[in-house]
């Protein structure tokens, strides 16, 4: 059944594939993203397979989020899943070492970023008491790496709004469930790393990562439960890998 789905994130790594995936099933979208040209870009790519509307703000902006998604049009303001795959790592660094800046970028779009959506989404799903709530998390959310710090402390925020979410929304026949992903070979590295691609390049060396499309493949399958099936928390790895600090090379 055709679903209509929002993404944040939309444009690069799980995000945008997650949204390939869901247009060559049929899904209408919603893709939102920091930067027009590859909202654009992809918009073009998939609108010969669905319907696609695109949301150009950043989530760090709480009333551009809400402005954004308060000018859908009825036919697309009616949202039956929200994914909160916006997300970033800023900085790999001991906290008396650590930027400043990058912990502000990490929270603000981590945490409040997620919850300024989700807080905009929510209205429409309580009012038709039906919804469902997919939050991308980490195995950052689950454990605690050297030099992970406020990353890690952020993405265990996400894993709290995700069961509080679960809980204040139970009423409201809305599911909430999160998917945890391990290392995932995308722009993660890069960014964090600060364009530095080289060494970006080395975080996914010597075995082989989840890739997004593994990633959106799951998202599918998660939402495509029927709707007394809510899958809460799922944590995803790849096979070389056992914890954050543990994983299988061949070099």
């Amino acid at each position: 059944m055709s679903k209509t789905i929002l993404i944040t994130g939309a444009t690069s790594g799980i995000g945008k594939a997650t949204a390939e995936l869901f247009a060559k099933n049929g899904h209408s979208l919603i893709l939102c993203g920091r930067r027009q040209n590859r909202l654009d870009s992809l918009k073009t790519e998939l609108a010969h397979k669905t319907t696609v509307v695109t949301l150009n703000f950043d989530v760090r902006d709480r009333e551009a989020v809400a402005d954004s998604i308060a000018s859908l049009s009825p036919e697309f303001s009616n949202i039956d899943v929200l994914i909160n795959n916006a997300g970033n790592a800023h900085g790999l660094d001991t906290v008396d070492m650590a930027n400043l800046d990058d912990w502000d970028a990490m929270l603000d779009i981590n945490v409040k970023g997620l919850l300024y959506v989700t807080k905009a989404v929510m209205p429409k799903m309580i009012e038709k008491q039906e919804g469902h709530i997919i939050n991308i998390g980490s195995l950052a959310g689950k454990e605690v790496y050297q030099k992970g710090n406020v990353y890690c402390a952020s993405k265990h925020a996400v894993d709290a709004i995700n069961q509080g979410l679960r809980l204040d929304l139970n009423e409201h026949n809305i599911r909430v469930g999160a998917i945890n992903p391990g290392l995932v070979e995308t722009e993660f590295s890069e960014v964090r790393f600060k364009g530095d691609v080289e060494r970006a390049k080395t975080v996914y060396k010597g075995y082989e990562p989840l890739r997004a499309i593994d990633i959106a493949e799951i998202i599918e399958f998660v939402i495509t439960r029927p709707r007394h099936v809510n899958i809460a928390d799922l944590l995803v790895l790849p096979t070389a890998q056992a914890s954050s600090a543990i994983v299988k090379k061949n070099l």
